[in-house]
């Protein structure tokens, strides 16, 4: 018997065009019980000051500098960081079997605001706008350095990924190498480029928003989606819709529709399960010192890792970490689920 292929019904996989990977989607397995693990939920009620916090204002961090009391973002090299601008030159190779190479780097932390309980959805378009500055600006005064080829800003939110501090905040790490996940985004962007002279990511953006089902939100310069190949339950991206290699290029004008749909984006992340939403989310741009790389196109992922509820989180296990990523929600359902979420976050919200 003939039947027809449904991709929201249908096990299928789904190409990445950014990094060339398949993922496995199985869209039937959501009606399967869930009796796994559940999360504890962290209590969100924070005071504006933490005189224990290392990012607090006047604060000692614990290299036993003190926080000047800033009214703003605050800015400084990370006290225990990844990467090292001293790092000794050196490399090993013992038969192409045992290979390492030095790597030499920067790493900077960004406390978005003064206040202690003030995450990016909570932030004003203006707050986070300032924000948006701030990585412009360290992202230009870094690129200055000629032993710098890329330049990582990202943030990790909430105890679930691992944030050490609950402070909001994120982080920006330049090295002197290009790391993985943008030498296999390069390799695919300049593959299309080379066919077709137009961006990857700016086709792909056009197609999306004629199709309209997997968008989130958009403004005149960025669109909000859920990636059709997404692996995370709600994993997002925004792209900008003016084909640019990285935030250094962004007018007044984009950076302030940045932060609109950034704050537009975590305040429904928060909404979905009226809870702090957890996720890492980062830029991903051009190298630096290195080319022009004209196929590049700026964009931002978020990768949130709850599935179900506040409470039930998405592992990467067995098939996952030996195949291929897998996933059950399809990234259309996801999408749907965002796009009817408030934009006015949950604790505005007058409850009867």
């Amino acid at each position: 018997m003939n039947q027809t292929f449904e991709l929201d019904s249908n096990p299928h996989t789904r190409l990445n065009i950014l990094t060339g990977e398949w993922i496995l989607v199985s869209p039937h397995r959501t009606k399967r019980p869930w009796q796994g693990k559940v999360e504890d939920i962290t209590p969100d009620n924070r005071p504006e000051y933490d005189p224990k916090c290392y990012l607090c204002p006047g604060n000692g961090r614990a290299d036993g500098d003190s926080n000047p009391e800033y009214t703003e973002s605050f800015v400084f090299n990370n006290d225990f960081a990844a990467l090292l601008e001293d790092t000794p030159q050196n490399e090993m190779n013992e038969g192409d079997l045992l290979v390492a190479n030095n790597q030499r780097g920067l790493c900077r932390v960004i406390s978005f605001s003064p206040k202690h309980n003030l995450t990016l959805p909570e932030m004003s378009v203006e707050g986070i706008t300032a924000v948006v500055n701030v990585w412009q600006n360290e992202f230009n005064t870094l690129a200055k350095k000629e032993w710098i080829k890329y330049i990582q800003i990202f943030e990790n939110k909430g105890e679930i990924m691992g944030c050490s501090n609950p402070h909001p905040h994120g982080q920006i790490w330049s090295q002197s190498d290009i790391p993985l996940e943008i030498a296999k985004e390069t390799e695919r962007q300049k593959s299309h480029y080379a066919i077709h002279r137009t961006s990857l990511l700016g086709d792909y953006l056009k197609l999306e928003l004629k199709k309209n089902e997997r968008i989130i939100f958009e403004n005149d310069h960025f669109a909000v989606l859920v990636p059709f190949w997404a692996v995370w339950p709600y994993e997002t991206m925004i792209i900008s819709k003016r084909h640019v290699n990285s935030i250094k290029l962004f007018t007044e004008e984009e950076k302030r529709s940045l932060a609109e749909a950034i704050k537009v984006l975590t305040t429904k992340y928060d909404n979905l399960f009226e809870t702090s939403f957890p996720y890492s989310a980062g830029m991903h741009q051009a190298p630096v010192n290195n080319g022009d790389y004209p196929e590049w196109h700026w964009h931002m992922h978020f990768y949130p890792p709850l599935l179900r509820s506040a409470t039930v989180k998405k592992f990467m296990v067995g098939y996952e970490m030996l195949a291929n990523p897998q996933r059950d929600i399809t990234a259309e359902f996801a999408a749907g689920r965002l796009r009817e979420m408030s934009t006015e976050h949950y604790k505005n919200i007058k409850k009867d």
